[in-house]
């Protein structure tokens, strides 16, 4: 079985050291996640992965880390002051808090999902006309009222007005009190690209076409925090700006979303599992938006957007913060301000799209085995490494081998319970290979090696293992 419900791959992660809530002995902290030692493994080799892919691989992508804290101005040049907002509800009965955009696509999924096809298309297309009316607010609330949609809490339909929610995070920098200026957490990364484009420009040398990428925290007070990791109020983002002469954009814009797409196929995603969804309503910085999207348990979901940003980021920083912010090209003896190609990957939605394709529930011999069919390059632990049993210099060969091993992957000795359960135990948490160290050992020093998805096992030197594993994971296929 692939297709486990959200609860198990929970389950999973807080049993075996994925994913925490954070401040559980306190009760928890509504949508804020901890990485246990299984789950930092995991996220620091999807990072590097992710950085490869975007820094290593091309010539004219340069990496930096913005701070989160920024001035405040840059948010209100960058537009967030006035139109990062969500549509708010309430309902007045169980007083439960909604986003009135997600109530209306959750009815139109249901009404689908009821076969009444044609209904569900003409509330579509009302929804889509209330997006962009002058009031969209007053328009979403309409299509609540009229078409009864109720409170997932309550069960009722009796609600506030719909109002405009802004979702930053705001703190005081300086002396406590008058003197203290607010300032915001940052709620995306892109903005530290924007206003450092001269700087990096300037001491990599880089021309026109050329991509800053970053990856960092950001931080959304959501209205409705829910559904694990895949919306929380801390998060962290894997972002390129991709910097190029106007008239050329588009072209950069589908050469992205398709080379993004790739991306998550090569790290083992089943490809029927992706597809594309063009917005419907773009923001107000963009002429082309499109999002890659993941069948997770609770339906299709963005994991990455890949967005045309024209030139509106360096245009309104150039205007408020009085610097230029042009491109001079010398083949042309031309200025212009560059046009932006963004592709915005979120890391914990990313995480999560992998634990959900990844989970497997198998029928080995009449027993159940769950395991992780992780990447072997993004699995937290690469090889298992055990005695057979815990005599006869077993472990003290175990030991070494495991030892060696570490100076190239991340290998766990383990020498609790039969091998089938450490097998087990393993496999559950991803692992590509496991050696074990046996009696043959000793004479001959071979050592088995069990490979996770096959489960097949193969006797190979000891002073030979990191040369076989370098070969089995630039092999390694995804299992069916």
């Amino acid at each position: 079985m692939s297709n486990a419900p959200l609860d198990t791959i929970i389950s999973l992660c807080k049993r075996r050291g994925f994913i925490i809530q954070s401040s559980e002995i306190y009760g928890g902290l509504g949508a804020v996640y901890d990485y246990g030692p299984l789950g930092v493994e995991l996220k620091r080799n999807v990072r590097e992965r992710w950085w490869h892919a975007m820094t290593r691989r091309h010539d004219n992508i340069e990496g930096l880390d913005a701070a989160i804290l920024m001035h405040p101005t840059v948010w209100k040049a960058s537009g967030h002051v006035d139109a990062f907002n969500d549509p708010l509800i309430d309902d007045k009965v169980s007083k439960a808090r909604y986003r009135a955009d997600q109530l209306i696509e959750e009815y139109i999924a249901g009404l689908r999902h009821k076969g009444q096809d044609a209904r569900a298309e003409t509330v579509h297309q009302r929804f889509v006309a209330a997006l962009h009316e002058a009031d969209p607010c007053a328009a979403l609330h309409a299509i609540i009222l009229e078409e009864q949609i109720r409170s997932p809490a309550s069960g009722v339909c009796d609600w506030t007005e719909v109002r405009q929610f802004n979702l930053m995070f705001s703190t005081r920098l300086g002396a406590v009190g008058a003197d203290a200026n607010e300032i915001f957490l940052r709620p995306e990364t892109a903005q530290g690209i924007f206003v450092n484009f001269n700087y990096v420009r300037e001491v990599s040398r880089q021309a026109i076409p050329f991509g800053i990428a970053q990856i960092g925290k950001a931080f959304r007070n959501e209205i409705v925090a829910r559904q694990f990791v895949f919306r929380m109020r801390e998060f962290e983002q894997m972002e390129l700006q991709y910097f190029l002469k106007p008239g050329t954009h588009m072209e950069a814009y589908e050469r992205w979303r398709d080379e993004r797409r790739q991306w998550h196929v090569d790290n083992g995603v089943r490809p029927e599992r992706l597809r594309f969804h063009v917005h419907e309503k773009l923001a107000h910085y963009a002429d082309a938006a499109v999002d890659i999207q993941y069948q997770f348990p609770i339906g299709w979901q963005e994991i990455e957007g890949i967005h045309s940003r024209t030139d509106f980021d360096l245009r309104n920083h150039a205007q408020y913060s009085g610097k230029k912010l042009e491109y001079f090209e010398p083949e042309t003896k031309e200025s212009y301000i560059p046009y932006v190609v963004e592709t915005s990957a979120g890391l914990d939605r990313t995480i999560l799209m992998l634990l959900c394709d990844a989970y497997r529930e198998e029928q080995v011999e009449g027993e159940e085995r769950v395991v992780l069919a992780l990447h072997p390059r993004l699995a937290p632990i690469t090889v298992g490494v055990f005695p057979l049993v815990k005599k006869e210099g077993m472990p003290e060969l175990a030991h070494r081998i495991d030892q060696a091993l570490r100076e190239q992957y991340h290998s766990f000795y383990d020498d609790k319970g039969a091998v089938g359960r450490r097998y087990r135990r393993m496999d559950e948490v991803g692992t590509p290979f496991c050696v074990t160290v046996d009696g043959q050992s000793l004479a001959d020093n071979t050592v088995t090696v069990r490979e996770r998805d096959s489960m097949q096992q193969q006797r190979v030197a000891a002073d030979q293992l990191p040369r076989f594993l370098d070969d089995q994971l630039r092999a390694w296929q995804p299992p069916a």
